[in-house]
C-alpha cells in the first residue's frame, strides 16, 4: 500500500505537471520547471554536486540531518521528560487539572516562529550557577522540547487515568500507595496514550529543531541549508525540494523508531498488562 500510494501521488504530481505545461490549465496553480520539477530530477539533484566541484548535494544534506537530529532528540528526550511528570502531577491532583491545564493549552496557541527567536537569543544571554550561556544547538534543543511537551502532557493525564476502577480499588484495598499504583497499575494502562503521544511528538520535535535553527542562524542543520537554498530559488529550485525530502526523511525515522520501541514495549494489551 505505501508503494501504491506513493506511484499515485507521483503520478497526480506529474500529471497536473503535464496538463499545466502542455495542455494550457490556468488553475489552480502554475506548474512550471520552477514550482513543480519533475520527480525524478529532485532525486537526481541528490547525486550531483553542489557547488560546482564540491561534495554531493545529498551528502552535504545528510550531515545537516545528523546535526538537526541530534538537536531534535535533546529536545524529544527534555520536552517528553517534562509532559509526562507534568501530566503525572496533574493526572494525581485534580484541582491542577482545572488551574494548569489551560496555560498548557495556551502554550500551543503561540505561533513557533514567534517564539523560536525569544527562546534562542534570549538563553543566549542567561549565565547560572557560573556557567555560560547555552551553546547555539542546545538553545534549539529547547524550541523542540516546546513543541514535544504538549502531547505528552495531555496523553500523560488522559493514560494515568483511564485505569480499570476495579483495578484501583484492589490496590487500594491492599494499602498501596500512590507510587505503587502509579508504577503497577496507571502506568502499564497509560502506554498505549504514551506512544500515541510520542509518535506525534518525534515529528513536531523535528520541525521545532529546524524552526529553531532559523533565528539562531546555525548554518550546520537542516534549516540552514533551507534558509540558504531558499534565497536561491530562482535559480535552482531542485536543491529545496530535495533538501525538504531529507527533511521527511528524518521525521520518518524518528517516528518509526517509536513505533518500533512501542512494539517492544507494549507488546500486550492494556488490560492484560494490569
Amino acid at each position: 500500500m505505501f508503494v501504491l500510494v506513493f506511484l499515485l501521488l507521483g503520478s497526480l504530481w506529474e500529471g497536473y505537471r503535464w496538463l499545466w505545461m502542455d495542455r494550457g490549465w490556468t488553475v489552480p496553480f502554475e506548474a512550471s520547471e520552477r514550482t513543480m520539477p519533475h520527480l525524478h530530477e529532485i532525486v537526481a539533484q541528490l547525486f550531483r554536486e553542489w557547488p560546482a566541484e564540491g561534495p554531493v548535494l545529498g551528502s552535504t544534506l545528510i550531515h545537516a540531518a545528523l546535526f538537526t537530529a541530534k538537536e531534535a532528540a535533546v529536545g524529544f528526550v527534555i520536552g517528553a521528560s517534562v509532559g509526562f511528570a507534568l501530566g503525572a502531577v496533574i493526572a494525581h491532583f485534580r484541582v491542577l487539572q482545572r488551574g494548569v491545564m489551560p496555560y498548557v493549552v495556551a502554550s500551543q496557541t503561540i505561533p513557533i516562529l514567534a517564539v523560536a527567536p525569544m527562546v534562542v537569543i534570549g538563553l543566549g544571554s542567561v549565565t547560572a550557577f557560573g556557567y555560560g550561556p547555552l551553546p547555539d544547538w542546545l538553545r534549539v534543543s529547547v524550541i523542540a522540547a516546546y513543541l514535544t511537551f504538549f502531547p505528552v502532557t495531555i496523553n500523560t493525564v488522559r493514560g494515568l487515568q483511564s485505569a480499570d476502577p476495579l483495578a484501583l480499588e484492589l490496590m487500594h484495598s491492599y494499602a498501596a500507595g500512590r507510587w505503587r499504583v502509579l508504577w503497577k497499575l496507571r502506568l502499564p494502562t497509560s502506554l498505549p496514550y504514551l506512544f500515541t503521544a510520542f509518535k506525534i511528538a518525534a515529528t513536531a520535535c523535528v520541525v521545532g529543531a529546524i524552526v529553531g535553527e532559523l533565528p539562531s542562524s546555525i548554518q550546520s542543520g537542516l534549516g540552514g541549508a533551507i534558509l540558504n537554498f531558499n534565497q536561491y530559488y530562482s535559480a535552482e529550485p531542485k536543491n529545496l525540494w530535495a533538501t525538504n525530502i531529507v527533511a521527511a526523511a528524518l521525521g520518518i525515522s524518528f517516528f518509526l523508531v517509536i513505533v518500533l520501541v512501542e512494539k517492544i514495549v507494549v507488546h500486550r494489551a492494556p488490560e492484560r498488562l494490569v
